[in-house]
């Protein structure tokens, strides 16, 4: 289902993988409960560039570094590979705002994954 009908990884589906390699991120390091957590984090702008065609069912790696930690916000830069490849076949930034779920209102980061953000804060 990755495919398009050009036979290469169709563009939209760049920004579920973007959307996997957070929440890994965010569940593995961050301590993330998606299914209770109070606060959750809710994209608001994404982006990407396309570099050069991957096609399934070829294999990929993503990089996940964060840009910009705000109060509420954090702006994630995302890469795309092919295995072991260095250059990106894609790359973009997500902005992620954090939300209360009850209230539908921002909400500070949670402390916990506001740490894990800021172990990939790029300098």
């Amino acid at each position: 289902m990755d495919n398009d009908v050009y036979g290469h990884i169709n563009n939209v589906t760049y920004y579920s993988y973007f959307d996997t390699a957070i929440n890994r991120y965010l569940i593995d390091e961050g301590g993330l409960d998606i299914h209770n957590a109070p606060v959750v984090g809710y994209i608001v702008s994404s982006n990407c560039q396309f570099r050069k065609p991957v096609a399934y069912p070829e294999a990929i790696e993503s990089g996940l570094r964060v840009a910009k930690i705000g109060g509420s916000s954090v702006t994630y830069e995302v890469g795309v590979f092919r295995e072991g490849d260095p250059e990106a076949a894609a790359f973009g930034q997500v902005v992620h705002v954090f939300v209360d779920r009850r209230k539908h209102a921002s909400a500070p980061i949670p402390g916990e994954i506001r740490a894990a953000l800021e172990r990939i804060l790029a300098d």
